[in-house]
């Protein structure tokens, strides 16, 4: 074996015949990053191997390695850091991802920051006295074997050994890692905390963060950017800095493989928001774009509804007493609960049109063979025509998302190897998935110098322009739904059906949408699906919010079962 090795390292470093300058041989090798290093004195020198198509090379997926003593040298010129240190060059580079896509600087220096120092203080991680990383927490995690001592030093930092430790008495590299306190954070006592960090909290911390700059950015738009790569999070830890050297048990700490979904990064603002205390957030007025008038406005536009059901969405806001200031600024006192923006408007969206149209698989069609033409000035707006154009469009959009999610890349270009034993399969696996990620992009023919569209809010382009989705619908009235009465434009439905409206247990209940589906109406649904797409929740989460709107609205008369109700003469 280490002959083919010898052997493969001369025919790469054949053209280099340059003599070492600190013993004067002429005989290179490679490491596994590509420089050159004498195979006699192990210096490691900046040339490296050219770069090749692995693609075309046969057994291109060897390559020589270093001894244990030249690999202590390279990896030696780090320096001592802490976890705490690399979570917040990961925290400052999402925030700089997002103030590029056009957050106000302001959020990062004058908000973020100062919650990440406050959550610091609070965890006891810094700006305090007793940290976390007392003796206290470290004897109790340590083991009673003879690497304890090492591992007790190495979490306090105050041996004065080099780093990273490493020492001859190691037993498999149990204690081997990067910074020099994450055995601190991986002791039993502190994963059941939840005080302490994660990749996942980093993204709580932007969210309220957001929140309180009162940005447009909601949670579900938060998540969506995460996703197509925008803001860093899986493999975020490829963007720390080259002294920050992260290995071992360090894997456990940075290295994700899955976005979170909506609800657990929601659960995990929430108990950010209780722990920290913060006090009452600046307040979300009418002109703040997470406020529902605005927030509901943009998502109708998106699903290509008209511009004229926005009256009737804010009229609903107002009975569900959500219209008022009050209602949606984050206070200790009046509403200390972190509020869900954006599926608070698409459950007011999906209300109002129960309201409009029945949605009870019969009054939505009867509406529709009354309602006129859907071309020109004055088109009305028809259910049908725009149930067939959307239901296309979500197929295609749809189809667009799971291509984008089969071509991203979602393993790290620089794996995180937790065992020592394990990073000679490791680094073959990272070959060979690079030498398949070539072949597939020679074989897809892909044109050159095309580049991916940028980022955009609205998951639908509607118009007449190349490549939209359809023609938009935003245009068209509401005549055939809505009239005067009495002087009032009031909807030609007057009945309203919903589901039980008895209170729950949260605790409890978790999915009401698959114990009632088989029973609700086929296009409401289908509606439900539509914004669940929109903003990438599962339906059944969307419609535990449509269920809080309804009681909400119906707070007054609140009644037991299935029920219609006269809703008409409210509006």
């Amino acid at each position: 074996m280490f002959t083919d090795r010898g052997r493969m390292d001369e025919e790469e470093t054949a053209g280099y015949a340059q003599p070492c300058a600190q013993c004067a041989a002429v005989d290179w090798g490679l490491t596994e990053e590509g420089r050159f290093f004498c195979r006699s004195c192990h210096n490691v020198i900046e040339r490296t191997k050219e770069v090749v198509d692995l693609s075309f090379i046969q057994g291109a997926n060897r390559i020589s390695t270093l001894s244990r003593d030249s690999r202590k040298k390279t990896t030696g010129g780090g320096h001592m850091w802490m976890v705490c240190e690399g979570f917040q060059v990961i925290l400052m580079n999402q925030a700089d991802a997002l103030i590029r896509l056009g957050v106000h600087p302001h959020f990062k220096d004058g908000v973020l920051r100062q919650l990440w120092r406050l959550y610091l203080q609070k965890s006891r991680q810094a700006y305090c006295v007793n940290r976390i990383r007392s003796a206290k927490f470290r004897l109790g995690a340590t083991d009673s074997d003879s690497d304890s001592g090492a591992e007790t030093s190495a979490a306090s930092g105050t041996d004065g050994e080099s780093y990273p430790p490493s020492s001859p008495s190691s037993k498999g590299g149990s204690d081997w890692s990067g910074s020099v306190d994450s055995l601190c954070y991986l002791t039993p006592r502190q994963r059941r905390s939840r005080s302490l960090l994660s990749l996942k909290k980093t993204l709580a911390l932007i969210h309220l963060a957001l929140v309180w700059s009162r940005e447009a950015l909601t949670l579900s738009d938060l998540l969506w950017l995460v996703n197509c790569g925008c803001v860093p999070y899986v493999n975020a830890h490829e963007q720390l800095p080259e002294q920050m050297k992260l290995y071992g048990k360090d894997a456990l700490l940075f290295n994700v493989e899955t976005v979170p979904s909506h609800r657990s990064l929601h659960k995990e603002a929430q108990d950010l928001l209780r722990f920290l205390q913060l006090p009452a957030f600046p307040p979300i007025s009418q002109q703040t774009l997470m406020h529902p008038a605005p927030l509901s406005l943009r998502y109708l536009i998106d699903a290509n509804l008209p511009g004229e059901l926005h009256r009737w969405v804010c009229r609903v806001t107002e009975l569900a007493g959500l219209f008022q200031e009050s209602s949606q600024t984050i206070h200790p006192e009046r509403q200390p609960s972190l509020l869900r923006y954006d599926l608070q408007a698409a459950a007011l969206i999906i209300v109002t049109m129960k309201l409009l149209f029945g949605l009870d698989d019969h009054s939505e069609w009867e509406l529709s063979n009354n309602a006129g033409c859907t071309d020109g000035e004055g088109a009305q707006f028809n259910l049908r025509s725009w149930y067939k154009l959307m239901q296309a469009a979500q197929i295609r959009a749809r189809h667009r998302r799971e291509q984008d999610t089969a071509r991203r890349q979602w393993t790290a270009k620089t794996p995180v190897v937790s065992r020592k034993k394990d990073k000679s399969w490791i680094m073959k696996k990272k070959r060979v998935a690079e030498q398949l990620q070539l072949c597939f992009e020679k074989l897809s023919s892909q044109p050159e110098g095309l580049k991916e569209a940028p980022p955009s809010s609205f998951r639908f382009c509607w118009g007449e322009q190349k490549g939209a989705d359809g023609p938009s619908l935003h245009h068209t009235g509401l005549d055939g739904v809505v009239g005067l009465k009495n002087g009032i434009l009031t909807p030609h439905n007057q009945s309203y059906w919903h589901s039980s409206l008895r209170p729950c247990n949260p605790g409890r209940c978790q999915n009401h949408l698959s114990d009632l589906e088989k029973t609700l109406p086929s296009s409401f649904v289908w509606l439900l699906g539509l914004f669940s797409f929109l903003l990438d929740v599962k339906p059944s989460y969307l419609y535990e919010e449509v269920l809080s709107v309804e009681r909400r609205v119906f707070a007054d008369r609140r009644q037991d079962g299935n029920q219609d109700q006269n809703f008409g003469s409210d509006l």
